[in-house]
């Protein structure tokens, strides 16, 4: 934990491109994923398809994400990862594109599985990136941008999609990602250098055994768990905000742009807020208050009412301000916990089982929550009370992970 009493670390001009270029990448994958939230409300009907087949269509996008990340972790820490980087971030771009093309509901959910594949891995390619460039009195600012990405995502990427959506129809905001990630692509290839000083560390392990022997290190496997967990109220709750919104607390479609527009923008302020916290205070802490405060605006959003926009708006903004600092002290925390030869691979199976665990939660979800004929989402507060579950799971978890980070070192087969 670091002392309050010590200024931190100052970043360069070049740790400062870096980190700018991770957070728009990671906007992109981010917008990806959370355009289909406010799409909801128009994809169910306009295709035809219940809430179970629309949480189905996030989930195939988990799955497939949770199976490549599991799949590439035996050669995350075997190549340089700028090239890791833009192989998959090719193959997320040409699945967003068969997104922006289809028009049936199979092709949509193929389309996902493809973007899946791809854009799965790239998250925890993004984090191994930044701990490799960046010590740990670093990275909550670190993480703090990079998570920023969420609430950018609402600022310009949803309501942007909302508008393209209304006027040119649903296919348009995956295509504007498809423009917007080529660009950052191109800035990928020219602009950021090797990142390979993690090559020269037992390079001689096969990926497989390189696999067998991070899935199986003691140390790690809590942390597993935990990360399982973490990203359950996001994939329970986000796909159906935006139908609940609508039919249950009487917001507009036209409307619902500005209520993600509004609460991105604090929470773009947020996020650094909760990053520099994080540094100064201990990521735990942080942790633990984002836990009580999302746990209690959980509780409160999912048995609203009809309500004024207004209302609607503040618990949003609080919500995610609680949500969001979750995230950004767990990613600080956990990137404390492999060691440098095994970053990738850790980082790889991290993200795939958050992947998996959030595509069965996505799936439960579908399966709780029914749309009556009349229009309201019913049983949303059953979904409240199962992710606050989830979110006290995660924190005891965290404990655990916490006190095995203040123990002595462990190899795989448990030895100092």
């Amino acid at each position: 934990m670091k002392s309050p009493a010590h200024p931190a670390p100052k970043f360069t001009g070049y740790q400062k491109f870096v980190i700018a270029l991770l957070a728009f990448l990671q906007f992109t994958i981010v917008l990806d994923f959370m355009i289909l939230s406010p799409l909801g409300a128009i994809l169910m009907p306009v295709l035809q398809i219940t809430p179970a087949q629309f949480g189905l269509v996030v989930s195939a996008y988990a799955f497939s994400a949770g199976a490549s990340g599991f799949l590439a972790a035996g050669f995350a820490d075997r190549y340089d990862r700028k090239k890791i980087l833009l192989f998959f971030y090719v193959g997320f771009v040409l699945g967003t594109l068969l997104c922006g093309i289809a028009t049936t509901y199979e092709f949509l959910l193929f389309a996902r599985m493809i973007t899946g594949i791809f854009g799965g891995v790239i998250g925890s390619v993004v984090f191994a990136i930044s701990t490799d460039l960046f010590p740990v009195q670093m990275r909550g600012r670190v993480m703090g941008a990079i998570q920023t990405s969420f609430a950018a995502s609402q600022i310009m990427g949803l309501p942007l999609g909302l508008y393209l959506s209304n006027h040119w129809g649903w296919h348009a905001p995956f295509l504007m990602i498809v423009g917007v990630s080529a660009v950052i692509g191109v800035v990928i290839v020219i602009y950021l250098r090797p990142i390979n000083a993690h090559l020269a560390l037992k390079a001689d392990r096969t990926p497989l055994r390189h696999l067998i022997e991070t899935v199986s290190h003691r140390r790690y496997l809590q942390a597993f768990a935990m990360t399982a967990l973490l990203s359950t109220g996001g994939y329970m709750i986000m796909p159906f905000s935006s139908a609940f919104s609508v039919n249950n607390l009487g917001i507009s479609l036209q409307r619902l742009p500005f209520v993600y527009m509004i609460t991105g923008l604090f929470n773009i302020l947020l996020g650094p807020i909760s990053g520099k916290l994080s540094d100064r205070f201990g990521a735990f802490k942080v942790f633990t208050g984002g836990t009580i405060l999302g746990g209690i605006m959980i509780l409160i959003y999912s048995n609203m009412g009809p309500s004024s926009i207004e209302l609607v708006i503040f618990v949003n903004i609080i919500l995610f301000a609680g949500l969001m600092s979750r995230m950004i002290a767990s990613s600080a925390l956990i990137s404390a916990v492999p060691e440098p030869d095994q970053r990738g691979a850790f980082m790889a199976v991290s993200a795939s089982l958050q992947q998996v665990s959030g595509g069965v939660a996505s799936a439960l979800a579908g399966l709780i929550v029914v749309q009556t004929a009349a229009g309201p989402i019913e049983h949303f507060d059953t979904l409240g009370y199962v992710v606050l579950g989830a979110m006290i799971l995660t924190w005891l978890l965290m404990v655990q992970v916490k006190r095995s980070m203040s123990l002595p070192r462990l190899d795989a087969k448990g030895r100092t």
